[in-house]
């Protein structure tokens, strides 16, 4: 299908799984705005990579998630906001108790306060072009817990809480609101980890990769940041048009254990 004008706002989009949406909905047609709370040229520069391989316009916006006047203005300056997919997000791990509050703090403002000032932000600009999509990009961490990591984990778990209650209060309307659960996807942070855990546990890639990396992962395999994207094209299509308040796993059966 072709999103062809429409606009779709990315959070955390000049790499990883927000560049990599970013791609799929301007393949599909969509003008994109990357962000980001850097403002390099280099930035810049992956929104003209974009508009000049898509034929789209495609836009880079600095903006601070941890920052709820930041979030709304980044919605604002864009203009236009069809489709929305907060992918923000920062990550700790420590036990509870040495977990430190900045960073508590931090993680809750950044994968879960975000969402909701963007999204308050966009909801008036999608009643007004009578269409929108809310896509969250929560984890299979917003279905399930792993120890030591308790402000991700509540954030997620947040995110899929919230996605329900904007999907109800948009129910009667033509915009939708969804929350997709990645499991481990393979992203330049991710493949840049694996020499280090070979060496930690004298293991060879695949090994380190499936035992290791994917040991609560089923398919024993990545997701990647196109079927990411892919996923949030399809709930921007018309086909997508009776999906609302739900999660999608990409995760290769994690949460089906």
């Amino acid at each position: 299908m072709s999103l062809e004008g429409k606009t779709a706002v990315i959070t955390g989009s000049n790499s990883g799984i927000g560049l990599g949406i970013a791609w799929e909905l301007a393949r599909a047609g969509a003008d994109v705005v990357l962000n980001s709370f850097t403002d390099r040229d280099q930035d810049h520069a992956l929104a003209a990579e974009i508009a000049q391989e898509t034929g789209t316009n495609a836009r880079y916006i600095k903006a601070d998630m941890s920052v709820g006047g930041e979030c709304r203005a980044l919605v604002e300056k864009a203009g236009a906001c069809d489709i929305l997919v907060n992918n923000a997000g920062i990550q700790h791990v420590s036990p509870i108790n040495e977990f430190p509050v900045e960073k508590w703090d931090a993680i809750i403002a950044i994968n879960m306060s975000s969402a909701f000032h963007t999204t308050a932000a966009a909801l008036p600009m999608m009643r007004d072009a009578g269409w929108g999509r809310v896509i969250n990009i929560a984890s299979a961490h917003g279905l399930t817990a792993s120890p030591y990591k308790s402000a991700y984990v509540a954030a997620k778990h947040g995110v899929v809480g919230m996605t329900k209650v904007v999907a109800l209060e948009t129910a009667e309307e033509p915009i939708t609101a969804n929350a997709i659960c990645p499991g481990y996807v393979l992203t330049p942070l991710v493949e840049a980890q694996i020499p280090d855990t070979m060496k930690e546990y004298d293991m060879d890639r695949e090994t380190v990769i499936r035992e290791v990396m994917l040991a609560r992962q089923p398919s024993k395999e990545f997701a990647t940041v196109e079927q990411l994207g892919g996923t949030c094209v399809f709930l921007s299509s018309d086909a997508a048009a009776q999906i609302t308040g739900t999660t999608i796993s990409v995760d290769g059966g994690w949460t089906a254990l």
